[in-house]
Parts: C-alpha cells; sequence; structure tokens
C-alpha cells in the first residue's frame, strides 16, 4: 500500500506476442478470463512532454485477485516507454498502476514533486488519462497513474468480477473488430 496513491491496481508486462502470452497466462497460470483488444484507440500520446506519433497497441486485461494484469504489444515504432522496455531487456513486467477517480493531477503532481518525469503519456478513446512516470534513480521501475473516468472504472469492475466466477472456459474474449 502506497501512502500517497494506496494500493497498486495493476501490473502491465510488455510482450512481442500478446496471443501467446494471453495464452500461457491463461493456460499455465490459471488466470484469466482476458478481455482482448487488438487494436486498441489512442486518442492523444506524449513521449517526454512532446505529441508524438500514436502507438498503435494490443491490450489483454485479466484480473488475479484484486490486481489487475495488463499485456501491451505495440505494433508500430512510434516512440514509447513500451519499445524503450523491450530495447533495454527481455519482456515482462514493465510497470506497476494506480488508479484515480479524481486525483490525477495531484498524483502527477506529488510524483513530479518527488523527481519523477512523465515518460509517456495520453488517453485511449473517451477513456480517462493515462500517464507513466520513471525516476532517474531506478529508470526501470514505471509508475502509471490511471484516471478511471469515461467508462474505465466500470470496464475494469466488469473485467474483476469476470475473473471471480471464471470456470477456465472462453479464455480469450475478443473486445471489437479484428485489425
Amino acid at each position: 500500500m502506497s501512502l500517497l496513491f494506496g494500493g497498486v491496481r495493476q501490473v502491465g508486462y510488455v510482450v512481442r506476442d500478446i496471443e501467446k502470452a494471453m495464452q500461457h497466462w491463461s493456460e499455465v497460470l490459471g488466470v484469466g478470463p482476458w478481455f482482448y483488444k487488438e487494436a486498441v484507440g489512442t486518442t492523444e500520446f506524449r513521449y517526454y512532454g512532446q505529441a508524438s506519433a500514436l502507438p498503435d497497441l494490443s491490450i489483454a486485461l485479466a484480473n488475479s485477485g484484486g490486481v489487475q494484469i495488463e499485456l501491451i504489444e505495440q505494433r508500430n515504432d512510434a516512440p514509447s516507454l513500451y519499445l524503450d522496455s523491450l530495447k533495454h531487456g527481455a519482456e515482462g513486467v514493465q510497470h506497476i498502476a494506480y488508479w484515480t477517480d479524481d486525483a490525477f493531477d495531484s498524483f502527477a503532481e506529488q510524483l513530479q514533486a518527488r523527481g519523477y518525469v512523465e515518460g509517456h503519456g495520453g488517453r485511449m478513446g473517451t477513456r480517462g488519462r493515462f500517464a507513466y512516470y520513471v525516476h532517474p534513480d531506478l529508470p526501470g521501475n514505471i509508475v502509471e497513474i490511471s484516471e478511471m473516468s469515461g467508462g474505465k472504472g466500470e470496464y475494469f469492475a466488469t473485467i474483476a468480477e469476470a475473473a471471480k466466477h471464471w470456470d477456465g472456459s472462453e479464455p480469450i474474449r475478443r473486445i471489437g473488430g479484428a485489425r
């Protein structure tokens, strides 16, 4: 539990093959069901404070207990911390996330006051803002803050509820159309 932001709500993994990762998590680790969106609609994006090309992202979400697991595959070469993480090491844990309904700006200010810099941030569709922060003392430890507005909170609650009652069937639930 963070005295500043509450509990960690999500652990994000950057992967090169999201289909393979979902299969592993569901079949080998028993985590699911996965809510998979092959083409996430990123509508605004910044990389180290500058407007940037939009990353082409596929994202899958599932819960393991009270923690959401996020799998992220970037399918283009737009600058992002996702690609930076892959360039500096293997696939795997890339960030932890804290969620907020109404304190996004306050969380950002607190991180910046402690020496964190926004590595990238933006918005996906009409859902709330997100921002990933890095610190020069621990550059591999990325902290995301995510705003739960625009239906994001309700969507995440649906995913958590599905995990509570999951019996192993239909491990991948595709959201929206394919590419």
